[in-house]
C-alpha cells in the first residue's frame, strides 16, 4: 500500500491557484519532516517545498517563493499545499513526501525522504 496519497489536482488557467493535500494511508508520519516535489515530463523530480517535524520552519525552491505555501496539521495528519498565481511552468506530476530529516540542508534531497505518494497531476494552461 501506498504510504502516502496526494489529492487535488486539476487543470487550471495561469494565474488561478490549487491547493494540493497530502494524507498517510497508515503511518502518522508526525515526527517526520514532509515535502512536496514535482516531475514534469522528460525531466527529473525536484524539489518544491517543505516543512519540518514541528510545522515551524518552511523551505521553498526559489521558483515558487512568493507563491506556494506549505503547512501541516499533525491533527488532521494532512500536509497542503497551497499554490497562488500558477504559470503553464507549474505543470507537472506533484509528490508527497516524508522522511526523519533534522538539517534543513537535506530538505531537498529526494534520496533523504523515506515515503512517497503516487503523484497528482496539476496541468497550467497560458
Amino acid at each position: 500500500q501506498v504510504p502516502l496519497v496526494e489529492s487535488g489536482g486539476g487543470l487550471v488557467q495561469a494565474g488561478d491557484s490549487l491547493t494540493l493535500s497530502c494524507v498517510p494511508s497508515q503511518h502518522t508520519f508526525n515526527m517526520y519532516a514532509r515535502a512536496w516535489f514535482r516531475q514534469a515530463p522528460g525531466k527529473e523530480r525536484e524539489f518544491v517545498a517543505a516543512v519540518n517535524w514541528a510545522g515551524v520552519d518552511t523551505y521553498y525552491a526559489d521558483s515558487v517563493k512568493g507563491r506556494f505555501t506549505i503547512s501541516r496539521d499533525d491533527a488532521k495528519n494532512t500536509v497542503t499545499l497551497q499554490m497562488n498565481s500558477l504559470r503553464p511552468e507549474d505543470t507537472a506530476t506533484y509528490f508527497c513526501a516524508a522522511g526523519q530529516i533534522w538539517n534543513y540542508a537535506h530538505y531537498e534531497s529526494r534520496d533523504k525522504y523515506d515515503a512517497w505518494g503516487q503523484g497528482t497531476q496539476v496541468t497550467v494552461s497560458s
